[in-house]
């Protein structure tokens, strides 16, 4: 029996990195997919492909989650193609790292509004057929920077941490429907975007990682299934860290 058997599941920014391995791994337990995408029409089509030769339904949506009306329509169309929205992850996410005395606003708001508003949009997106429903699992993406602070990263943080909050309040407002919310904090995941570090690095990272490796999408979208399945069905409210021990 697959964990998300006949599931619907939204994933937000699920063309590369850590979306796509939610995707993947979803798709093989058995759920069927709606992903968001910002700009490239043709690895939304490949990674559309991709799901559906596991045997599910699976369409990507040119949306961007941190505009409150893209989100609404979002949630419509899904609501149209799939006829139940049973899974949200929230994990489209940028960075824009500076030092707080370099940092301009401009790149402050950026990253709240497309880290931290753009889980507002989508929750508030879905509450209405989840309600309906009276069942439905939220994972929200943050980060071990949002837990513990990252130098040269206020906006990131401050998004991230903000993230642990709202779904705390979450739970707590939606629990009575069972709807659950959770979160998940990445630590350091070896994605296309970390491949472009200086290999010393990459390596200071995982020597000062317990279990000694960077983590991987699968590492990420393993806790994320646990946290969308049933096998999950008494959790809400938490924070799981998926850091190879680096925050104890």
């Amino acid at each position: 029996m697959k964990l998300l058997e006949g599931k619907t599941a939204i994933i937000t920014g699920a063309s590369r990195g850590i979306g796509k391995g939610i995707a993947l791994t979803f798709a093989k337990q058995g759920a069927n997919i709606a992903f968001t995408y910002l700009s490239s029409e043709e690895k939304a089509k490949a990674l559309e492909e991709e799901l559906s030769a596991f045997g599910i339904k699976a369409k990507g949506f040119k949306s961007d989650a941190s505009k409150f009306e893209a989100a609404q329509d979002l949630a419509g169309q899904v609501m149209e193609n799939f006829g139940s929205i049973d899974i949200l992850v929230n994990n489209a996410g940028i960075t824009k790292d500076n030092l707080l005395m370099r940092m301009s606003e401009e790149d402050f708001d950026t990253v709240m509004e497309v880290n931290m508003k753009s889980i507002f949009n989508l929750t508030k997106a879905v509450l209405r057929p989840m309600l309906k429903q009276r069942s439905g699992s939220i994972i929200n993406m943050s980060s071990v920077v949002g837990v513990k602070g990252n130098a040269g990263q206020a906006n990131y943080s401050a998004s991230k941490a903000g993230i642990i909050g709202f779904s705390k309040s979450t739970a707590l407002e939606l629990g009575s429907r069972n709807i659950r919310c959770n979160v998940v904090a990445p630590g350091f995941i070896e994605t296309e975007m970390t491949a472009k570090l200086d290999e010393n690095i990459v390596k200071g990272w995982t020597d000062s990682i317990p279990l000694k490796r960077g983590g991987t999408p699968e590492d990420i979208a393993n806790a994320t299934v646990f946290l969308a399945s049933d096998m999950s069905a008494y959790i809400s409210g938490q924070v799981l860290n998926v850091c190879g021990g680096m925050l104890t």
